[in-house]
């Protein structure tokens, strides 16, 4: 039987399943994207699929959705959901978990700690688990909304090695998961060659995300290193694919 993520101290599980190369499958949920019956949809197939987590958030949000999204995550499934925000509005206490990203391949000081100082004493009376994530964008092929809503330039798609000294550099800064991420829109994903070159620098959970269309590129990503592979867009336009997704994912786990 598959072992399931539980809600009490994720990241450990976390860095548990990445010292025993157990592969992890998440869909991403923007809320300004989710009606209530998409999302019920996506919940119970994702259930169905064995999806590990849910992250739920977006580069830039025009409703006031969250919270209900959360508490229909939590009424329908038993997945963990962790935000994944992009602004420091992006907050609640619905949810089992947060990536606290702090953006380290930008050169913008408000997303690299001005934000969390404003959050700061929020979280540390929060219930919600709090997971400092060095962030980092790469070019997927085309601007992105997360580019724009950050005033950074991604790290560009053949620089490797940028990618694999700047992963080195949130290690050292005591930071506890690696994240990928080509943006929302992406027309590429992250390529095989950066996700090995980070993976063979640092020792943390390596999340990549953005512009993963295919079964098989989640395969790849999950084989060049990749511990946590992460679908929102194209699960958007054709939820039956999740199940592809995440049959391509834990398959590795048995190899």
């Amino acid at each position: 039987m598959k072992k399931k993520i539980q809600h009490s101290n994720i990241l450990q599980q976390l860095a548990t399943a990445r010292k025993s190369q157990r592969k992890l499958f998440v869909v991403l949920i923007d809320p300004d994207h989710a009606d209530t019956g998409n999302l019920e949809d996506i919940i119970s197939k994702a259930e169905s699929a064995g999806v590990d987590l849910l992250f739920v958030g977006g580069s830039l949000m025009v409703s006031d959705s969250m919270d209900l999204c959360l508490e229909t995550i939590r009424q329908k499934s038993h997945i963990p959901s962790i935000l994944f925000p992009g602004n420091p509005i992006q907050l609640s206490d619905k949810a089992d978990a947060l990536l606290y990203l702090s953006l380290i391949s930008g050169r913008n000081a408000e997303l690299l700690i001005g934000n969390h100082v404003v959050t700061a004493p929020l979280l540390m009376q929060s219930r919600v688990q709090v997971m400092p994530t060095g962030y980092m964008l790469i070019d997927g092929g085309a601007p992105t909304t997360v580019s724009y809503i950050s005033n950074t330039l991604p790290i560009p798609a053949d620089k490797p090695d940028i990618a694999m000294a700047t992963a080195m550099a949130g290690q050292l800064l005591g930071l506890q998961l690696i994240y990928l991420d080509a943006g929302s829109g992406a027309k590429n994903p992250v390529s095989t060659k950066m996700i090995a070159k980070v993976r063979n620098a640092v020792d943390l959970p390596i999340i990549v995300g953005g512009g993963i269309r295919t079964p098989e590129q989640a395969a790849q990503a999950a084989q060049a290193g990749a511990d946590i592979i992460v679908v929102g867009n194209q699960l958007e336009e054709n939820a039956e694919l999740v199940f592809e997704m995440a049959r391509a994912v834990h398959s590795l786990n048995f190899a």
